[in-house]
């Protein structure tokens, strides 16, 4: 198998340093970003110019062009474009500030945006590649507490749905993938938590007993390695594809949930048609 060139968002933890090791182990080529890149020095030293280390925050969009452009330069061609960079914004709706929801959107909306669209036209140029987008259960279900986090996923998979059609004709392959909840620091260090409305203080008991239940044994980042490969070396690869045990639960019953009362009122549906 022809080795791949990565590029991918938000190398320092979680997803993306362990897909970055996946493919540095088996000799894929890295361009790995992060706000620090101080960060990835010990694979530097493991994996030498397999790895080229880049400083970017996503939320700048010309520094996004720009980085993706070194990437490809440096390497010479850009096959497998991952869009990871993003954190969790936690707070009841009515609580999440003007602030923090623009800042939510910013990394996980508009930061995807902006290296999916630089990166573009070096795909089109080779007729091939395949763009990676790090959604989540929560965009494709939605729970309390983390409602701006589920818009902004939800925006996320609605604009990487269209684009799959657009890039589909000219060789580029789309795919989200949505992980259930792993043992990464997306609740911990690199979370955002809203100013709590003392309102909010049952609502806020039932949001954890609820995530108790849901989240009983998370998975491990590590264990995702060998499923990315297998995404990014499919010939047919998913539109979308759950990683860990439980989202295929959730999203049924969500979406039979939808389709029955959908169906329960199809004639007020019909009837507002005219």
């Amino acid at each position: 198998m022809t080795s791949k060139v990565w590029f991918i968002t938000g190398s320092s933890r979680g997803f993306g340093r362990e897909w970055a090791i996946a493919a540095l182990d088996r000799g894929d080529r890295v361009a790995a970003t992060a706000r620090n890149t101080s960060s990835l020095d010990d694979l530097v030293a493991q994996y030498g110019e397999n790895i080229l280390p880049l400083e970017l925050d996503v939320t700048d969009r010309a520094a996004a062009f720009a980085t993706v452009k070194t990437a490809h330069d440096h390497f010479g061609r850009l096959d497998v474009v991952v869009n990871n960079a993003g954190y969790g914004q936690f707070g009841m709706i009515e609580e999440i500030s003007e602030e923090e929801a623009r800042a939510q959107f910013e990394t996980n909306v508009f930061g995807a945006l902006w290296v999916t669209q630089g990166a573009l036209p070096f795909l089109r140029e080779q007729g091939s590649g395949h763009i990676i987008q790090v959604s989540s259960i929560g965009g494709i279900s939605a729970f309390m507490n983390i409602g701006i986090y589920n818009g902004s996923k939800w925006a996320l998979e609605g604009f990487s749905q269209s684009l799959a059609l657009e890039v589909a004709p000219l060789g580029i392959h789309v795919t989200l993938v949505e992980p259930a909840a792993y043992s990464t620091d997306w609740g911990g260090s690199s979370a955002q938590h809203a100013t709590p409305m003392p309102a909010y203080e049952k609502v806020r008991e039932i949001s954890a007993e609820n995530r108790k239940k849901r989240v009983s044994s998370p998975g491990h980042p590590e264990a995702s390695r060998a499923a990315i490969l297998k995404v990014v070396d499919a010939e047919k690869p998913p539109l979308r594809i759950f990683f860990g045990d439980g989202p295929l639960a959730i999203a049924t019953a969500d979406y039979e949930s939808r389709l029955a009362e959908w169906r329960e009122w199809e004639p007020v549906s019909i009837e507002a048609h005219g």
